[in-house]
């Protein structure tokens, strides 16, 4: 089967590499420095499972920035492309699967596309309608960043947004190139578009629980680990997504929860709202904490939302610096990932241990080994030292 992916993101990227098992897959980017790198068998992203499949694996993927060479005899396109919260429009600013869907039809009007970016409820019916067309449909994709090949391999479920038979034949792409064998499911496909917002919308809903949670246990100076493990052992609730952290952040969560809101318009709803508004909540409580401390030097260490990650963008603590920083705290930055020598006006430091020794108070999103000699001026809330 030959298949196109339409952006070389995590997303894209690990789709191309799990289907360039069993396929023939071209992979299109705008970016050179990507394209040379996949060519050369290196990832572009953080992610050990598909750097070591694109380094020496037998994998059938080619990148190009050329659509013709993309797209021309692909039998299915895939559309990865990122779909960010524009809070002017309230909705997520879609014009980037709109121009590469466009762009496939050109070349290529008898392919069937799949939309695996995130998108509004009802957005593939509105858009095959706007462009006269049926051949478009939604399946939704559950991965999480620096770790998207294995969730690909070992998939919790395959949803697709149609009924129909080349839906079946797509179904089966996926899961004939995994390795578990996963459960499929197949809805229309705004059933399907939900599935995708209300799930990433309740794991950012447990981050909040959690946190609050944790708030109240410092505010009543009370132990939060064991309160959260009693809670945990409970096999209702269980351990997982549940060590506190400075809020939720990252690609997913904090854009499809307002995404989700916005969607809820003239529905009632308390929880929904809730869960965005606590974000920015806990934000504030983690800055009050921190300045309850008095320092006068606050070292950031890491930017990036996760350990094994290269994102940062919408990490929360950047929204504790940006509160600490309006209090007149002085902040300096530890993150060898940032290139430059300054993120937004705060200095970067790319030697751990001229930032340690500059610091009054480092706070840490997620504790880590090179800290453990300073930790008596560690602030963190990484109860349990993971990953989530």
């Amino acid at each position: 089967m030959n298949i196109a992916i339409a952006g070389a993101g995590f997303v894209g990227l690990s789709i191309a590499v799990l289907l360039g098992k069993k396929n023939n897959v071209k992979i299109y980017d705008i970016l050179a420095s990507k394209i040379e790198m996949i060519n050369k068998g290196v990832s572009p992203i953080e992610d050990d499972l598909i750097s070591d499949y694109l380094n020496s694996r037998e994998i059938n993927l080619t990148a190009t920035n050329n659509i013709v060479e993309a797209y021309l005899d692909a039998d299915y396109v895939v559309i990865a492309t990122p779909t960010n919260y524009d809070p002017k429009t309230n909705f997520f600013d879609t014009l980037s699967v709109e121009n590469a869907v466009k762009q496939v039809l050109e070349v290529n009007k008898k392919c069937t596309i799949v939309i695996k970016s995130t998108i509004p409820i009802g957005y593939t019916k509105q858009l095959n309608k706007d462009l006269k067309n049926n051949r478009i449909i939604f399946s939704p994709e559950f991965l999480r960043e620096g770790s998207s090949l294995y969730d690909n391999l070992y998939p919790s479920r395959i949803i697709v947004g149609e009924i129909s038979k080349r839906a079946t034949v797509f179904a089966n792409l996926l899961k004939d190139s995994a390795i578990k064998e996963p459960e499929i499911i197949f809805t229309d496909s705004s059933e399907a578009e939900a599935i995708k917002l209300f799930s990433n919308t309740y794991l950012a809903m447990r981050v909040a629980f959690f946190n609050e949670l944790d708030n109240f246990a410092i505010s009543k100076k009370l132990n939060a680990e064991q309160i959260i493990s009693g809670v945990g052992y409970d096999p209702r609730i269980g351990s997982h997504y549940n060590n506190p952290s400075f809020g939720y952040g990252g690609y997913c969560f904090p854009k499809d929860t307002k995404q989700l809101l916005a969607n809820f318009k003239n529905v009632p709803n308390d929880i929904i709202s809730a869960v965005v508004k606590s974000n920015s909540t806990r934000k504030d409580f983690i800055a009050n904490e921190i300045m309850k401390k008095k320092p006068k030097v606050v070292g950031v260490h890491r930017l990036i939302m996760k350990k094994g990650s290269d994102n940062y963008r919408s990490s929360a603590i950047i929204g504790v610096i940006d509160r600490l920083s309006e209090h007149g705290i002085k902040i300096i930055i530890f993150e060898p990932m940032i290139e430059n020598d300054c993120y937004k006006d705060y200095e970067i430091i790319k030697n751990i241990e001229s930032f340690k020794s500059r610091c009054d108070l480092i706070v840490a999103n997620r504790f880590s080994s090179d800290l453990r000699d300073i930790s008596d001026k560690i602030f963190t809330r990484d109860i349990f030292n993971s990953d989530t």
